[in-house]
């Protein structure tokens, strides 16, 4: 693979070889990056990818949540947007842009700010507004694009773009995302209210941390709910709520919730998603659909 150069490059943001990924990732996996792009600002961002050879492998990562960093780590660039990609603003007629690099949690609580609802849900999706875009992210019955009037895209090559949902197929945690582009801003069309929502995040949040693992290290929802049912509770009756594979295991507490334990490895936890779906598969002939995305290669020996 092209070597990236940086020799003559004009970009501002932060390039590391070789990079650990663990705090990038909320499962706390240790894969590395090839290399390791933090840019300065959506400019920046469009700099480097102009800049780079287009053979080169780039991924995106937001806060790291609903992504399995298999243990042989990325190949070519992993661009991490939190922190980076972070302009948020209220335009009018209760419209907010947001960049792609912006929590989602903290989305709802700048709508409640601003008197606006819609988003509220937002407060109980672990990710970026770019990592919820890309899935159509929901949460106690809302989902993202429902809320979504136009977005910002970027590609391979650098060149940003408009486009509206009806240039996109969007499902259940699906949304049909051109090859090598990818979400970098939203504006966002809500409601005026009277100033009440506060109240509903928290009592979202009180539900969220009563029925799910709240401050363990895992990625959210590892499986789609089936069209009919739940995966928690298909994993559940087949007896593998608590099961431990290495230091990975089944949460006791929410069974579509993996759990790292005890510096488990990405090979530990994707043997108790194919375990998961082996079992539900033999009792009950359902086909669990990962919505958790897996990436690098698996460790050589």
């Amino acid at each position: 693979m092209s070597m990236l150069n940086l020799t003559h490059t004009n970009v501002r943001g932060s390039v590391q070889m070789n990079a650990p990924l663990t705090r990038f990732n909320t499962w706390g996996l240790s894969g590395h990056a090839e290399y390791l792009f933090q840019p300065h600002d959506l400019d920046d961002l469009s700099m480097f990818l102009s800049e780079i050879d287009s053979s080169i492998p780039v991924t995106y990562l937001g806060l790291g949540s609903n992504i399995l960093i298999r243990d042989g780590g990325v190949a070519g660039v992993v661009i991490v947007t939190h922190g980076c990609l972070n302009n948020m603003q209220y335009l009018d007629q209760a419209q907010l842009y947001v960049e792609a690099g912006i929590a989602c949690a903290k989305v709802a609580k700048f709508s409640v700010s601003k008197n606006l609802t819609g988003v509220e849900f937002m407060a109980g999706i672990p990710g970026t507004i770019g990592g919820a875009l890309a899935m159509n992210a929901g949460a106690f019955g809302g989902q993202t694009w429902e809320h979504v009037s136009t977005v910002k895209v970027i590609n391979r090559t650098g060149e940003i773009y408009a486009r509206t949902p009806q240039d996109y197929q969007i499902g259940y945690r699906t949304v049909s995302v051109p090859e090598q582009e990818y979400f970098v801003a939203a504006t966002l069309q809500l409601s005026e209210q009277q100033p009440a929502s506060a109240v509903s995040i928290k009592e979202l949040l009180q539900r969220r941390s009563e029925s799910q693992p709240i401050g363990k290290k895992n990625c959210g929802s590892v499986f789609k709910n089936p069209e009919h049912g739940y995966a928690a509770e298909l994993i559940e009756q087949c007896g593998l709520k608590g099961h431990v594979i290495g230091g990975a295991s089944i949460s006791d507490k929410h069974a579509n919730f993996i759990n790292n334990d005890n510096q488990a490895s990405a090979e530990d936890i994707e043997r108790l998603i194919n375990l998961a779906q082996q079992r539900v598969f033999e009792k009950f002939a359902v086909q669990l659909e990962p919505e958790v995305r897996i990436i690098g290669q698996r460790e050589t020996s």
